[in-house]
């Protein structure tokens, strides 16, 4: 993939932001909390389906729903202090714009929930469509971090081999 006119795509990480990224502890953070949250999403889902099929489990659904709220909320805290750290930023770095944009819908998704939940805005089968919704960005906005991520590696590797093939000096 080039850039306009021919021109070699522009790097996800400066060899500076790469290094920063690389020595921030919120890196490592951000690594473990990833995989908990998609944990909960799953375990979640599946509680919120068996709400909406059966008519049973709405606390157990409830209770995971809030817990996966929070889970977000702290991937997304701690993600503003790595975005920080690695770009001067806490949000919005030209290298993530999209996924933060992307970030705030599921924010307000999710937060519309608990709006929902502990002002009875919505009876419990809207509480769990409104999770749904939620659920359905954070998929949307997972898979944009994972393809980000991907293209990160690839871009690591391809710097890796091209310093490997420069003639020592």
């Amino acid at each position: 993939m080039t850039g306009s006119r021919g021109s070699p795509p522009k790097s996800l990480y400066s060899p500076d932001e790469r290094r920063r990224r690389d020595t921030s502890p919120w890196t490592l953070v951000q690594g473990i909390l990833a995989p908990l949250q998609f944990a909960v999403f799953l375990a979640s889902l599946a509680l919120v389906f068996r709400y909406l099929l059966t008519g049973e489990g709405y606390e157990a659904a409830t209770i995971s729903i809030v817990v996966k709220t929070l889970v977000l909320y702290a991937i997304m805290i701690t993600g503003s202090i790595w975005e920080r750290d690695v770009f001067g930023q806490y949000l919005f770095a030209p290298a993530f714009y999209w996924e933060d944009v992307f970030s705030m819908l599921v924010l307000a998704l999710h937060t519309a929930y608990l709006a929902a939940l502990f002002t009875g805005w919505l009876d419990a089968a809207g509480q769990m469509l409104l999770a749904l919704a939620a659920y359905a960005a954070y998929v949307i906005n997972a898979t944009q971090f994972l393809l980000k991520l991907r293209a990160a590696r690839r871009e690591g590797a391809r710097q890796e081999l091209a310093a490997l093939a420069e003639p020592a000096q």
